[in-house]
């Protein structure tokens, strides 16, 4: 089933691709197809928790603990985002890598944190900055900003083909 899916996702990608194939790279194209996708269906996911599960209000835990409803909205989209995320990412736009696929997850929630951590500090950096520029336009260059150096992270640690030397591998004969 992963496979018949992975076809027909492939399929109408590389369809829309071709008008801008000789412009954006294949590969290119379709990590911004399912960025793009994976970043709409957290934002509609966030709404929804936000809207018709949190009910727009903080969420009791325990004692005194209440979480904002942003914070469980965030967490209950992320929760389904990042699988998500994950999933096209190693079988849509990165299918090559040959990494172990526990490898892969680490080091792609391991981007996924650190790239929560450069959004965070490129919010306080820009407001700190450039405060007359308006909040959407910050956050927009912040968006390009991190979406660029996703890419590449993913393209070259994430989820990176190892070239197997066959020179380097040779098997020792241990005698009797």
């Amino acid at each position: 089933m992963l496979r018949q899916t992975r076809h027909i996702i492939v399929g109408i990608i590389d369809f829309f691709h071709k008008p801008f194939a000789r412009i954006i790279p294949l590969q290119t194209f379709r990590y911004l197809a399912c960025g793009g996708s994976n970043t709409v269906l957290n934002i509609f996911i966030d709404f929804i928790a936000f809207h018709y599960i949190a009910h727009e209000q903080d969420v009791h835990i325990y004692g005194n603990v209440n979480i904002a409803p942003e914070v469980v909205a965030w967490i209950i989209a992320f929760a389904i985002s990042f699988p998500a995320g994950f999933m096209m990412s190693r079988h849509i736009v990165f299918p090559e890598s040959n990494l172990h696929g526990k490898i892969q997850l680490f080091r792609y929630a391991l981007t996924t944190v650190t790239f929560i951590l450069l959004t965070y500090i490129l919010i306080k950096v820009f407001t700190f900055c450039v405060p007359w520029m308006h909040q959407s336009l910050r956050y927009t260059i912040i968006c390009i900003i991190t979406a660029v150096l996703s890419y590449i992270s993913q393209r070259k640690f994430t989820f990176k083909t190892i070239e197997e030397e066959e020179d380097e591998v040779e098997e020792e004969v241990v005698p009797d």
